[in-house]
């Protein structure tokens, strides 16, 4: 991947507070090593799957699991059942009861709510470089 090209990262939530807390603790960058990311920000889901239709770049999925009406945790394993080497997705639950859904979805990461910006962006990052390394920008 060009150390030029910007990550891009897919996020929804149908609660404004829940974008602006993400991109807030993700920064303008999230890792040295990594490149610059934009944030592109979708409230509800038939927007995101226009976004996907239309074969926009994503390197990673944000998805909140309490957003209504459709929650992120269905909306991952949809994902993943549909698209074809779907980005890795991280996933926001409500309480860390919550996190066996995460599983279910097949999200490889899952953060809870309220969001640590510290994890949250070392777990991002993670995902990420995993992605980076294993494959070719979708």
């Amino acid at each position: 991947m060009s150390s030029q090209s910007k990550l891009t990262i897919v996020l929804y939530s149908d609660d404004s507070s829940v974008r602006s807390t993400v991109i807030t603790a993700l920064g303008s960058r999230i890792s040295p090593e990594l490149p610059e990311h934009k944030v592109m920000e979708f409230a509800t889901a038939p927007a995101l799957r226009l976004h996907l239709d239309s074969k926009g770049p994503v390197d990673l999925f944000i998805l909140d699991g309490e957003a209504v009406p459709e929650g992120g945790i269905g909306l991952a394993r949809q994902l993943k059942d549909e698209v074809f080497n779907c980005p890795p997705i991280m996933v926001i639950t409500g309480r860390v009861e919550d996190n066996w859904l995460a599983s279910w979805s097949m999200a490889e990461g899952v953060a809870v709510h309220p969001i640590d910006p510290f994890t949250f962006s070392a777990q991002v990052a993670e995902l990420l470089r995993t992605k980076t390394s294993n494959s070719t920008r979708t």
